[in-house]
């Protein structure tokens, strides 16, 4: 039987004065996936290099991706986020996370707007009974 998330995704910019492998490697230890995301090369407001990186797993490897991530995310960081889950939803109930980039490189995990890694997490809707926070609350809580 498939799980309850369809797909994780996950997007961040490196600019030009930041370790590109860093970042890539922070971004996989936060989802536990060793794929390679998918870049594509900007240009910024002064001509500099930016890149945007995108992550995009599904089936079991989003399943994984979500657990290894739900077990990252320090417990006050959980609660803030169920506290506030109306801001963190679309109108399809999949999950917006945007995490500081900077901790994520240091090895910590903590909510950031500045320059994020920001992450999408699409749950499977046949599996969302009683509503969207029951389920998030059943999927954090049950970690």
């Amino acid at each position: 039987m498939k799980g309850p998330i369809q797909s994780v995704e996950v997007t961040y910019l490196v600019h030009a004065t930041e370790d590109s492998a860093k970042l890539q490697r922070a971004v996989a230890d936060l989802v536990g996936s060793e794929t390679i995301p998918q870049e594509e090369r900007l240009e910024g407001h002064f001509g500099n290099e930016i890149l945007r990186a995108r992550l995009h797993l599904t089936g079991d490897q989003a399943e994984s991706g979500f657990e290894n991530m739900a077990s990252k995310i320090p417990m006050d960081v959980m609660k803030q986020v169920l506290a506030d889950l109306p801001s963190h939803l679309d109108e399809h109930s999949a999950l917006f996370l945007r995490f500081d980039k900077q901790s994520l490189v240091r090895g910590s995990v903590a909510l950031g707007s500045s320059d994020p890694v920001r992450v999408k997490v699409k749950p499977r809707g046949f599996m969302m009974k009683g509503g969207a926070a029951p389920f998030y609350q059943r999927l954090f809580g049950g970690r």
